[in-house]
């Protein structure tokens, strides 16, 4: 097996019988995650049903796709190729594990979901079963409530995807309580899990986030050849500001109207460091229209 984050959700299903429906493998994985000191083997956000790993999910379709795994009805993943997936492990997260088995071995997917709600409200933010699951838990409810990012101020963002999971890219949309996501690739393709445009678009629809993309103001791929010195990405800039910028004047309004309607929008390109990213100009320009109301962060 290529990836040790795979044997991880392997051996969860081994310890748990070789059997758990998708809920409950996302659950355990996120307490086992819980457990694991420095980086953490998947990343989680927010989501409908509580945390949810996007790795985990493309992990999980993989393991099918090679055999590892076969899908039942109900949701319910099973073991297909039976092995010793916990021995694969380190001895620290062979030691979680055990804990992690230890403690939940009795829960139902009720338990395990209430659990998590209960322990991490944060995670529960944008569930659409809390009310059920926490009937018996008006106080739990409350907590969930605060944790909630709501903020009413005008507010104009740009976030780069280098460099992050996907999951952490979602959860700083979350934090700052983004409503737009205005994507200003020309081509919204990406190598990259996760950041093609429907992918992009349907995980944001997940989170309560309307995806927009504005290809009229991305710069096409040919020109970014060549770009090895911050030099080179000003000079391409420069370029980009009096040409595309200038030319799309309409594309530009249609993204401060969105400002206007929306409130908090955020610009998205590839390119951790906004310097060498198209997505700057985009921004110095919104922010000189004369009614600005915003201000600039970056995420």
């Amino acid at each position: 097996m290529k990836y040790y984050r795979r044997k991880i959700l392997m051996a969860v299903l081994q310890c748990f019988g070789g059997s758990l429906s998708a809920i409950e493998l996302q659950k355990y994985l996120f307490l086992f995650t819980r457990k694991q000191e420095g980086s953490k083997a998947f990343d989680f956000i927010p989501y409908k049903r509580g945390c949810y790993s996007y790795q985990a999910q493309w992990d999980i379709n993989a393991l099918i796709t090679k055999g590892y795994l076969k899908e039942k009805v109900h949701d319910v993943l099973e073991i297909a190729q039976a092995d010793n997936y916990m021995l694969m492990l380190d001895m620290f997260d062979q030691s979680y594990l055990r804990q992690l088995k230890d403690t939940f071995a009795n829960f139902s997917q009720d338990d395990i979901i209430r659990y998590t709600y209960q322990k991490y409200p944060f995670y529960a933010t944008k569930s659409i079963i809390a009310e059920q699951i926490l009937a018996d838990y008006p106080e739990d409810l409350v907590k969930i409530e605060k944790q909630k990012r709501h903020f009413t101020e005008p507010q104009l963002f740009t976030i780069g995807y280098e460099g992050i999971s996907f999951e952490e890219y979602l959860k700083r949309l979350i934090l700052y309580d983004v409503h737009v996501l205005c994507d200003v690739r020309k081509n919204a393709y990406s190598q990259k899990y996760g950041f093609s445009k429907a992918p992009l678009q349907k995980a944001c629809e997940g989170i309560g986030v309307k995806y927009v993309h504005v290809p009229q103001l991305g710069i096409e791929s040919e020109k970014r050849q060549e770009l090895n010195t911050q030099a080179d990405y000003d000079r391409l800039f420069d370029e980009y500001e009096k040409t595309t910028l200038k030319d799309n004047t309409e594309a530009l309004q249609y993204v401060r109207d969105l400002i206007k309607t929306d409130q908090r929008v955020a610009l998205t390109c590839f390119e951790k460091d906004p310097k060498q990213c198209h997505r700057s100009r985009v921004a110095k320009a919104l922010m000189q229209f004369d009614d600005r109301d915003y201000e600039l962060k970056l995420l």
